[in-house]
């Protein structure tokens, strides 16, 4: 398996200090998730692209923007010029991603695709090839703070054995109360990107929660 990757969710920092608090922990991590939520598909609103604009200004670290809207595919260009490295969209609303793909490719954004809880890696698999990252949610889209799904790693799995039978350049990311307790278990099940928004941002020490989230993942290596 490829090292594992850290990617804090923006979602739980502090709003009024955002640059503070990516720049505290820039030197730690891999990339940064950015959650983009429209109140539509999910009920809760979150960033847009002036602060995302804003943030990029401020800081180098790979921006990963995590499209939770009813439409991903309008915010693409606008994506761009904020400063996106990658779009991830959920299949359940982009049931055949082939178009959105090429476009986002078109553009110079990489490109992936997620699964929310309830959706089963079949609904993926056609089109995992046209993706950089495969992000598994282990929560319900839409809110922070939620307790990891461990029913959700049996898809990890799948996903992991799918890609590496076809010899895939793609990653498998996993997003919703990943702690030090249930980052080994994604491991062991396939998993190397992190998301976690909680387990660093609302420790009082970030940095020192970012290593010891490494470590614990790289302890079941």
């Amino acid at each position: 398996m490829k090292p594992a990757r850290i990617a804090p969710s923006l979602l739980a920092a502090d709003f009024a200090h955002l640059g503070d608090a990516v720049g505290r922990i820039e030197a730690e991590i891999d990339m940064l998730h950015v959650d983009i939520m429209d109140g539509h598909f999910v009920p809760n609103i979150s960033l847009g692209m002036p602060v995302i604009a804003s943030l990029r200004a401020a800081t180098s670290v790979y921006f990963d923007c995590h499209l939770m809207t009813t439409n991903p595919d309008a915010y693409l260009e606008d994506l761009k010029a904020a400063g996106a490295d990658l779009v991830t969209m959920h299949i359940e609303v982009t049931p055949n991603p082939t178009r959105v793909a090429k476009k986002a490719r078109e553009i110079g954004l990489d490109f992936g695709l997620v699964l929310s809880p309830s959706t089963p890696f079949a609904g993926v698999e056609p089109f995992v090839e046209l993706t950089d990252l495969l992000l598994v949610m282990s929560v319900h889209p839409g809110f922070g703070g939620q307790s990891f799904m461990p029913e959700v790693l049996p898809k990890v799995e799948s996903a992991r054995k799918f890609i590496d039978s076809h010899a895939l350049p793609v990653d498998i990311q996993i997003d919703g109360g990943i702690t030090v307790q249930t980052a080994p278990l994604a491991r062991q099940a396939g998993v190397d990107v992190f998301v976690a928004g909680t387990a660093i941002f609302r420790d009082p020490d970030p940095v020192g929660a970012v290593r010891r989230l490494r470590n614990a993942i790289e302890a079941v290596e």
